[in-house]
């Protein structure tokens, strides 16, 4: 038998272990991971060169713009910044213009992603406005939902609970989770008004606004709800010592809960906001470090699930105002999130074993992609490509992404993400995007 392509050489994470091996790869699968010596012959042989090879890395929480946005990111540089990233595939937001809530909005954004993306891409919707709808949006490849809590943006009322109670049920029968932006609508907005009337626009009122109680009360609001419902809750980019006590207690009982934190919310404070200023804006904000540390104790006794990037591209123009009131929220982070964690791995702040959980396993399971995550015999094949010991610096010029500033702007980190191969496919090769736009899949709930 002749396979597509083989990579010998490797130091590939299995199971647990770093093995020397070598991996043949046939029509965008894992056909086999072994010596060198059991090795079909191939079309193509690649000598990885003791390189530290990764399941492709998946990055449950991108927001990859395009539409009525393309002037932040499109689908061409937002997947060219994963595959710099070491992303292979990544779940894409629906906060879109138009939203992404219904059949034809989500058709739509695939058919235009199609062309452009380089890695694999899976699409949350917003729910849509008649709840039964939710069964066709699921049909048509949704891997999921996503609802905002602290502002209106799809069908659903986020301010009646029995709407939420009904939708959740609809979802519960589809076996797909909703993911939660949890900060409470009613309090948040009455916190803004406040600050707005006495005139407070500096960074440190957003943070006045957007409370640790903002949160919280969002989380357990919900968590009666899923508890009413038993729908798969995923809560985002979570940032707060209660909120993930909240959630830890719900999971000991048994409760369909899971939660993602991003690097920001560990690796920055909100005494970062004196240094970055307006930069730094994001929803949640950054928090005290007593926050962190809780945060951190949650990755450490595997009570956060997942690491997602939140990857918020916006024209640099956006990331500043007279009012605070007036900055874009978020900051880019699918080409710093691998490198800043590979050096946590280094500075034994984690181990690989948890950074493939979390950046790779985890999200596979909480998604259903079972056909990724992991390097096994019959997945896709999907490997992020690592050169463990390579130091350097971030320079936020060099993005791929349209959106090039970044907190981590001039950051020294140790672990650089050298080679992306895509459904068997190379796609980023030392600094280069070596594929065509439109080579990456679209992944949908029930093809995986």
């Amino acid at each position: 038998m002749i396979v597509d392509s083989v990579l010998t050489n490797a130091k590939a994470y299995l199971n647990g272990q770093i093995v020397d091996c070598s991996i043949a790869i046939e029509e965008g699968k894992i056909q086999k991971i072994g010596k060198e010596t059991q090795m079909p012959n191939a079309d193509e042989k690649t000598d990885l060169q003791n390189m530290l090879v990764l399941p492709g890395l998946i990055d449950e929480h991108v927001h990859l713009r395009d539409e009525g946005k393309a002037y932040k990111e499109d689908f061409t540089s937002g997947t060219a910044a994963a595959a710099a990233g070491g992303f292979t595939t990544v779940l894409d937001m629906p906060n879109n213009d138009p939203v992404t809530m219904s059949v034809e909005t989500l058709r739509n954004r695939m058919r235009t992603a199609q062309r452009k993306i380089l890695v694999n891409v899976g699409f949350y919707s917003e729910f849509p406005k008649k709840m039964p709808a939710v069964q066709d949006i699921v049909a048509e490849g949704a891997v999921g939902f996503k609802l905002f809590m602290g502002c209106q943006i799809g069908g659903l009322n986020i301010d009646d609970d029995q709407a939420l109670q009904d939708a959740f049920k609809e979802v519960a029968k589809l076996n797909v989770p909703v993911a939660v932006h949890a900060e409470d609508k009613a309090t948040l907005t009455a916190n803004e008004e406040k600050l707005k009337q006495s005139k407070k626009t500096g960074t440190a009122d957003f943070l006045r606004a957007h409370t640790e109680a903002v949160e919280l009360k969002s989380i357990q609001r919900l968590l009666k709800i899923n508890k009413q419902t038993g729908v798969r809750l995923h809560f985002c980019h979570l940032s707060t010592q209660e909120g993930l006590n909240a959630i830890a207690e719900a999971k000991k009982s048994g409760r369909t809960v899971t939660c993602e934190v991003t690097p920001n919310h560990l690796l920055l404070s909100s005494e970062d906001l004196k240094r970055y200023g307006q930069m730094v804006i994001m929803a949640p904000p950054l928090r005290s470090k007593n926050h962190l540390e809780a945060l951190w104790k949650g990755l450490e006794n595997g009570s956060v699930d997942a690491l997602g990037s939140d990857h918020a591209p916006h024209a640099q123009r956006e990331k500043s105002a007279s009012s605070v009131w007036d900055v874009k929220v978020g900051v880019p982070g699918l080409e710093t999130t691998l490198p800043l964690i590979l050096t946590l791995v280094k500075k034994n702040r984690l181990t690989l074993t948890q950074a493939v959980q979390l950046l790779a396993e985890k999200p596979a399971e909480i998604y259903g992609l079972n056909d990724r995550g992991r390097l096994e015999q019959g997945k896709n094949a999907d490997l992020t490509v690592v050169d463990f010991n390579r130091q350097f610096k971030i320079d936020a010029s060099k993005f791929k992404s349209k959106a090039k500033f970044s907190p981590y702007d001039g950051w020294d980190v140790q672990g650089k993400p050298v080679k992306t191969i895509v459904n068997g496919q190379l796609v980023f090769d030392e600094g280069e995007i070596v594929a065509k736009a439109g080579s990456g899949f679209i992944v949908r709930r029930g093809s995986m």
